[in-house]
């Protein structure tokens, strides 16, 4: 006599198979999105994100906290860490003028790939987002003194800094 948990798996098992056949005219056969060279690209769904707006009567002190945390949490992880370390090394002494640009670049752009292929120069950056702060930060990326840089840095050095 077979157990129960037999049983299920060879009925299980048998009825996968049956449906098979069914299955397979349902899958598309089309491979990834633009191999074929009519892709018309009328299947993608464009997101329209919101404008960046500038916040010209927030206090220096709040816009560096902002700017931090829009450092940490980004959407990829790749940019979390460059930019939050990049953060960690230079919000506090940035001049208004840099935290404006500094904003500029990791809010306006709605493509984070966008940031860090300019960041590595694997891409020529837009003109509107070449200036100090850029060029800061593709000097950051270069990792010249080769530091180890596998994750977001811990927020302890923010306590050490207030007290």
């Amino acid at each position: 006599m077979l157990s129960s948990v037999v049983a299920r798996r060879l009925v299980s098992g048998v009825c996968q198979a049956a449906m098979r056949p069914a299955f397979t005219g349902l899958v598309s056969s089309r491979g990834y999105r633009g191999d074929t060279a009519d892709d018309t690209r009328a299947d993608l769904i464009e997101i329209p994100l919101p404008p960046w707006d500038e916040r010209p009567g927030e206090a220096i002190d709040i816009k560096k906290r902002r700017l931090l945390y829009e450092s940490r949490k980004r959407g990829m992880l790749e940019n979390c860490i460059l930019l939050s370390l990049f953060a960690k090394q230079y919000l506090n002494t940035m001049t208004a003028s840099q935290l404006y640009q500094y904003d500029r670049l990791i809010n306006e752009p709605s493509n984070d790939w966008d940031i860090y292929y300019w960041a590595t120069e694997a891409q020529p950056t837009p003109e509107v987002y070449q200036g100090e702060i850029m060029d800061m930060l593709q000097e950051f990326t270069k990792n010249r003194n080769q530091e180890q840089r596998l994750d977001a840095p811990s927020l302890e050095y923010l306590e050490k800094e207030s007290q």
